[in-house]
């Protein structure tokens, strides 16, 4: 069903505001009733007031962060509407700059890996570029991450060196935050699909488009949707399936491309192949076909975060019961929204309001006592740690340090 058929199954209930983080934490923002489904018919209409304090203004604070769609108990698509709205606006308006760095933030990582890893964390640390970068329109304050030495892909060519086909393979999609800021964990994924017995395929694709709908680049995102499918679907089989680490990266491939770009070849094929990482290794263990035999006890007391993308996809919580059902004692923070989403808590202008929407989570790993945050997102992890000091952790690393 394309989003804009979902539209008249509003009743106007107002249970998407009720589980709005974002309307909680700012006036700034008329709430997901009023910006989506309503004004929707507005702007159909060509109605809305596209000046000051006007629609777009508030339709910016969306933070796509989906809570207001799994809400909706009439199934509505009010976040894709929410972001089919802003990309119309920004065709006819070119965003801010800040947006289009934030937005294609990759493009910077095969830069940044031409100089030494300590120079390029004092540039993006050091009190001078950040202030720079507020006045850019980057919050001073936000939590950035920091292109890592060698990307994913880097990593991952000179582990394969010399190894031999394997006779069962997994396509593995790493996506931008593993690629670029955190290529160790999609390293972790690799090591433990091998112990397994399983080949590990990386195709050739980018970014999967979350950050360029966030920031209105909706014709870069169908592009990248065109993109990535094929060479997906090229690789993949119903024998061999896609696992993504990053939830968003999951939701995009699996659900926000048929519903963004519902017209682009190969993208309602995605979503029978794709399977989360996690929800993979728990069959793994189940079937015996990883061996846990060396598995330590982990005698930490850990908290789990779970990613509002990874909750949009009913999936259930397969990080939280992967490390369950080894033992590990981990309690579910079940504290909402961390308000990163994405890049939006790094905007100046929505730094605060993010902080806000995640304070009561924060609260909650602060008093648990753990002295490790595991969830699957990247930037789940990077403002949880930013807010609370506590390290964070990806469930799959996890598991990988207790086998080690």
């Amino acid at each position: 069903m394309k989003p804009i058929d979902s539209l008249d199954k509003c009743t106007t209930c107002t249970t998407c505001v009720a589980y709005c983080p974002v309307t909680r934490a700012t006036r700034a923002f008329r709430g997901p009733k009023l910006t989506g489904p309503a004004s929707e018919r507005f702007r159909l209409l060509d109605e809305m007031t596209p000046g000051p304090n006007g629609e777009i203004e508030a339709l910016d604070y969306c933070s796509n962060c989906k809570n207001c769609d799994i809400a909706c108990p009439s199934g509505v698509k009010i976040s894709t509407l929410n972001m089919m709205a802003r990309g119309d606006w920004c065709r006819e308006h070119k965003p801010p700059f800040r947006d289009w760095v934030l937005s294609h933030g990759t493009r910077f990582g095969a830069l940044a890996r031409l100089f030494p890893a300590a120079l390029v964390r004092l540039g993006m640390t050091n009190p001078l570029t950040r202030w720079l970068l507020d006045r850019f329109g980057v919050s001073a304050k936000a939590p950035l991450p920091v292109y890592a030495s060698k990307s994913f892909r880097q990593l991952f060519a000179k582990h394969m060196s010399g190894k031999t086909p394997g006779a069962k393979k997994v396509v593995f999609f790493p996506g931008c935050y593993i690629e670029d800021y955190d290529p160790q964990t999609g390293m972790d994924l690799v090591v433990l699909l091998e112990r397994a017995g399983y080949e590990v395929i990386v195709p050739q694709t980018g970014c999967c488009g979350v950050p360029l709908i966030a920031n209105g680049f909706m014709d870069e995102a169908a592009e990248a949707a065109r993109v990535n499918s094929a060479e997906l679907v090229r690789l993949s089989s119903p024998d061999v399936p896609i696992l993504t680490l990053c939830p968003s990266c999951g939701l995009m491939l699996g659900q926000e491309y048929g519903e963004f770009f519902p017209d682009v070849d190969d993208v309602h094929t995605l979503s029978p192949r794709l399977e989360d990482a996690c929800e993979f290794l728990i069959g793994l263990v189940e079937r015996g076909e990883l061996d846990i035999s060396s598995l330590r006890p982990d005698r930490e007391r850990l908290i789990y975060h779970a990613p509002c993308h990874l909750r949009a996809q009913g999936i259930g919580k397969p990080g939280l019961e992967l490390l369950r059902m080894l033992g590990t004692h981990v309690e579910d923070a079940q504290a909402g929204c961390c308000g990163i989403s994405g890049s939006y808590g790094f905007k100046k202008e929505k730094y605060d309001v993010a902080t806000t929407v995640g304070k009561e989570l924060f609260q909650t790993v602060k008093k648990s006592g753990a002295t490790c945050c595991v969830s699957e997102c990247g930037t789940c992890r990077l403002q949880i740690s930013h807010h609370t000091g506590v390290p964070t952790m990806h469930p799959v690393s996890r598991l990988r340090q207790m086998l080690n």
